[in-house]
């Protein structure tokens, strides 16, 4: 098992404290996977992501087991016709994060690591604290000043050191990369370590197999850092090469018109992504100027035959409310993906006639 260069193809030990390569490339990870079987998983009285463990980087009776607090298995709701939505907010914090963050601190605490890093914008760094706090391993999180006090009292009462940074997103990221590179701390990223996406994949497979094997034609998926979207990116692939899907399924992402540098390369037709202004969105968790992995992001979705689109303040407020009434309570940023639905049908006449997911990633108590 190794880190891989992303740019220059250079390998580095997982036990390397190194968060991306010295040629200033991002690092993904390479280790050998086994196909599931998902008839085996789907009849399993394990419903966590665990029951996944041939294509996870743990062992079946790995440290993981002593970190898990049950994370995974949520259920599919059907919202139209076609059209389902995966309440990924039952999960133990309360968002979809906690997927990536019980495979990443399984494997600090695999290594020996004892001190962990984390900037968020609130969900992720909730997740690190938790699953920091049932491994035994102190976290220090960093979290913009604008960020959910909510959130912020769920982070403390988990005991992490919290740091709170004025600024925008990006400052606060700056600031903890800078202690990082200081203290040689290790740096539980959501965004720079690949360990996150490995649990973020996930997802992916619970989707196919509560389908009975029909993959959607296109899954909604919101876009700040990434972290969901290279998760499916690597689900595909994984689930393409194993021959259990001919054709990789749409990634339609979605991003607030008022932070949406990804959709601007997009649109422009480049390769790379720009940092632009953040003039304030209250989808607070893709609210990312300047995303680290933008390329990879573009690669994926251009793969998959994607597309971007922007929403509107307003409308992730109505598709929140509209959500609500069908009692479903989700935070600001859930209801984005909602709001990029109702964009996506406005552009393209044909939506009913496809299977879609989109993700509720957070619970509504988050942001009221």
């Amino acid at each position: 098992m190794n880190y891989l260069c992303h740019e220059c193809g250079k390998k580095y030990e997982i036990s390397d404290l190194s968060y991306k390569c010295e040629c200033g490339g991002l690092l993904n990870l390479e280790f050998e996977k086994q196909s599931i079987d998902f008839d085996k998983t789907k009849a399993s009285n394990n419903h966590s992501l665990w029951k996944y463990i041939n294509t996870l980087p743990f062992d079946e009776n790995d440290v993981w087991k002593d970190i898990t607090l049950g994370e995974g298995g949520t259920p599919l709701i059907k919202i139209g016709h076609n059209l389902f939505a995966k309440a990924d907010y039952y999960m133990p914090t309360l968002s979809f994060k906690d997927r990536g963050a019980a495979v990443l601190i399984s494997m600090a605490k695999k290594l020996g690591i004892d001190t962990v890093v984390a900037d968020s914008s609130g969900n992720a760094g909730t997740a690190i604290a938790a699953y920091s706090a049932r491994a035994g391993i102190k976290a220090h999180i960093f979290v913009g000043e604008s960020t959910s006090e909510k959130k912020i009292k769920q982070i403390e009462a988990y005991g992490a050191v919290i740091h709170k940074i004025q600024g925008s997103r990006e400052d606060t990221a700056r600031v903890a990369i800078d202690m990082v590179e200081k203290s040689k701390i290790f740096y539980a990223s959501h965004i720079y370590n690949p360990f996150f996406w490995e649990g973020t994949k996930t997802y992916f497979y619970e989707v196919y197999e509560e389908l009975n094997g029909n993959m959607p034609d296109v899954f909604i998926i919101p876009v700040g850092n990434g972290t969901l979207l290279m998760g499916a990116y690597i689900a595909f692939k994984e689930l393409l090469a194993w021959g259990l899907i001919d054709k990789m399924p749409k990634i339609w992402a979605v991003q607030a018109n008022n932070c949406a540098p990804i959709l601007r390369a997009y649109n422009d037709g480049l390769d790379e992504v720009c940092e632009v202004e953040n003039t304030g969105t209250l989808a607070e968790g893709i609210a990312i100027a300047s995303p680290a992995r933008g390329k990879e992001i573009l690669e994926a979705v251009r793969e998959t035959d994607g597309d971007i689109i922007g929403v509107s303040e307003d409308s992730i407020q109505y598709a929140r409310e509209k959500l609500s009434k069908m009692g479903i309570y989700v935070e600001i940023t859930s209801a984005a993906n909602f709001a990029g639905y109702l964009a996506y049908k406005e552009k393209y006449p044909d939506i009913e006639n496809k299977i879609i997911v989109f993700p509720l990633c957070g619970a509504g108590l988050k942001s009221m």
